[in-house]
C-alpha cells in the first residue's frame, strides 16, 4: 500500500449484529491491512458512533478468534455497561447563565 502514511492504519471490516433482550449492537471485526493494531484481528462492539471500552474488545490471529474473544468478554455484561458513560450536554441557559 504505497499511498498511505507511515502512521496510518487501514483495516478491512466485517460487521456482525448482536441482538439481546430486544436491543442490538454491532461488532465490527477489523483485519489489519496496513499499520499496527493490538492484534491482526480486533473485534469492537459499537453503536455506530460510540465504541466499547477497550476491556470489551476482542483480539485474535483470525476473525473467528477475535469475535469469540469479544463475545466471551461481553456475554454477561448489560449493553449499557459496555460503553463509556456519555457526558450530558449542557443547555444554553446553563452555558450562558441565563434563566
Amino acid at each position: 500500500m504505497t499511498d498511505l502514511n507511515d502512521g496510518d492504519i487501514l483495516t478491512r471490516v466485517s460487521r456482525y449484529n448482536l441482538i439481546r433482550d430486544g436491543r442490538m449492537l454491532y461488532i465490527d471485526v477489523h483485519e489489519t491491512r496496513h499499520g499496527k493494531l493490538a492484534a491482526p484481528f480486533v473485534a469492537v462492539p459499537n453503536l455506530v458512533n460510540v465504541i466499547a471500552r477497550q476491556e470489551y474488545q476482542g483480539t485474535g490471529l483470525s476473525e473467528t478468534e477475535a469475535l469469540d474473544d469479544c463475545l466471551k468478554r461481553i456475554v454477561s455484561i448489560p449493553f449499557e455497561d459496555i460503553f463509556p458513560a456519555q457526558k450530558k450536554r449542557s443547555s444554553s441557559s446553563e452555558t450562558t447563565g441565563s434563566k
